[in-house]
């Protein structure tokens, strides 16, 4: 009698789903210690705790951490997104030094106002600011 397993391509299948299984699994294993040792309202105790837990019974640990701190998870993942963001809007404002073309127009403009310079600087002026 001929079964579908005795087939090398269902074989093949088979060991494909089966490690990709384990890279998902080992993959989620990494975020979650990831997630526990980023955590800054528990204590080294609990860290070493949930640690523990999924080394000893994993699939367990994983999928109760899963479970229990789901929400925790995603409000922290956000939470560092909006701080990562934060920075670099900083970072950006702190290198490009100037807020862009129109106040440096407008600077000039005062500048032309005031009698400081002429038309002709002006429009060069105000030619670069919009080359910027």
């Amino acid at each position: 009698m001929v079964i579908a397993a005795d087939y090398p391509f269902l074989n093949i299948l088979w060991t494909m789903i089966i490690f990709f299984a384990w890279v998902a699994w080992i993959w989620t294993f990494i975020v979650i210690i990831g997630d526990v040792f980023r955590r800054h309202d528990i204590g080294g105790w609990a860290k070493a705790a949930w640690t523990v837990f999924m080394i000893v019974v994993p699939f367990v640990g994983v999928l109760t951490y899963l479970i229990t701190q789901q929400k925790g998870i995603a409000e922290r993942n956000q939470e560092r997104a909006r701080e990562s963001q934060r920075e670099m809007d900083q970072y950006v404002k702190s290198v490009a030094g100037h807020d862009g073309a129109a106040e440096e127009i407008e600077k000039a403009k005062k500048l032309f106002d005031s009698g400081a310079i002429t038309q002709s600087d002006y429009d060069a002026l105000k030619a670069k600011a919009l080359a910027a």
